[in-house]
């Protein structure tokens, strides 16, 4: 978030909070007393007690009422709904990602950024056997992924050089690259090729391949990217087919963003 607008008077903390109480639920959080609520979002327990009374008022959050923990109710998927019925890039590119999934066979995805972060807003699945599945919604680092290489590829340097600055660069395979001067050339090589890689720096098992979609001033958006698993591809084929398909699809929804 921009620290100026959070400095300015017209922004509103209650809301930032109840958002925050919304955002704390996931896999690991499915179920929250309040003083667990309190505690993850940095409130106090009255707190936290009003925003919650208020979200399960409107009907954001459900109570158990036998173990009285919170979980999100199902209403809350009204507003990812509504992102994406309204995001007109998802509409542009799903033609193009289910034609390069038809295709390569294998799951293709569009995702768009989000802090340091690249969150998935559109994805088709292979029909073949997957690794792991990453529902819409699922964020993932930009430093050690496809789609982030190749969405940093998109920006100028000196930006590509902040976000590197400011991620949270730790390894979360063997293979996964630490060293963000290494990993700032990997970007300019992506930008060079038309497609970014990672071959399992991110998941084991996985070869990924991401191309960035553009704007009409130029300016990355979003990226394309393709998981391929080891199992049915070498990083030989990942290069010489899916690499330059990918970077075909992308290319076709930067066409279809600046038409609009």
């Amino acid at each position: 978030m921009d620290s100026d607008l959070k400095d300015s008077p017209m922004f509103n903390q209650s809301v930032e909070k109840g958002l925050a109480v919304l955002a704390a639920f996931g896999a690991r959080n499915r179920h929250m007393s309040l003083g667990q609520i309190a505690e993850t979002v940095g409130i106090t327990r009255s707190s936290a007690q009003r925003i919650v009374f208020t979200l399960e008022a409107l009907g954001y959050v459900a109570k158990d009422p036998y173990t009285r923990r919170y979980e999100l109710a199902n209403k809350v998927m009204e507003i990812g709904c509504n992102y994406v019925a309204s995001n007109t890039l998802i509409d542009s590119a799903n033609p193009f990602l289910s034609a390069m999934n038809s295709n390569c066979d294998e799951t293709v995805s569009l995702t768009e950024p989000c802090g340091l972060n690249m969150v998935y807003v559109a994805s088709f699945t292979s029909r073949k056997p997957i690794v792991a599945h990453q529902a819409i919604g699922s964020r993932m680092p930009m430093y050690c992924t496809a789609a982030g290489r190749a969405y940093l590829a998109g920006l100028p340097e000196a930006e590509i050089q902040s976000l590197l600055r400011d991620s949270d660069i730790k390894p979360l395979t063997s293979h996964t690259n630490l060293d963000r001067e290494e990993i700032f050339k990997q970007v300019l090589e992506g930008r060079a090729r038309g497609y970014s890689i990672n071959f399992e720096e991110y998941y084991i098992g996985h070869l990924n391949v991401g191309a960035p979609v553009y704007n009409k001033d130029g300016r990355a958006v979003a990226a394309v990217h393709v998981v391929a698993p080891g199992s049915r591809w070498t990083a030989d084929e990942v290069l010489g087919k899916l690499g330059p398909m990918v970077r075909e699809c992308a290319g076709a929804i930067t066409n279809a963003v600046r038409a609009h």
